[in-house]
């Protein structure tokens, strides 16, 4: 595992600290969100407990968030990626999910993968590659897993 790390840019700041994040913020955007409608606080919690976290801030304010889930040796996962909606058209999300493919875990990572429906655009920029071809990418889906209480 590595330490904690910083990126700064005028007066925002990136850090993979997990005992600086906003926890209820997190939780309260992931629970309106197109992608965990309805998550429960505790699962946001274990979430990030197990994964690699960026929190963007301005100041002392989470203004933003992405977390990867990985072995941190072959395989992440990024997710959970947002900057809130009054800071958005500021290039920050670019930045922040530059700087996760900045840190030295995902650079030695042999795949980083990713599922979205709502920026594609802000990905491939980022050097993210849409899969695309059949049989390749497959996955058990439960959409409705926090509404349905089947979450554990």
């Amino acid at each position: 595992m590595s330490h904690h790390l910083i990126w700064r840019r005028d007066d925002f700041l990136i850090d993979t600290d997990p005992d600086r994040l906003d926890i209820p913020l997190i939780h309260d955007v992931l629970t309106h969100s197109s992608w965990s409608p309805g998550i429960d606080i505790n699962t946001v919690r274990t979430a990030i407990a197990n994964s690699l976290c960026f929190g963007l801030y301005r100041g002392a304010r989470q203004i933003g968030f992405a977390r990867v889930v990985t072995d941190h040796a072959t395989f992440g996962y990024l997710c959970d990626v947002f900057v809130l909606e009054d800071l958005r058209g500021q290039g920050l999300g670019r930045w922040l999910i530059e700087s996760c493919n900045q840190h030295p875990t995902l650079l030695k990572l042999r795949r980083v993968m990713l599922t979205t429906s709502t920026a594609p655009w802000l990905y491939a920029r980022c050097g993210f590659e849409a899969i695309n071809r059949g049989d390749f990418v497959w996955h058990i889906s439960r959409p409705d897993i926090y509404r349905t209480g089947s979450a554990g």
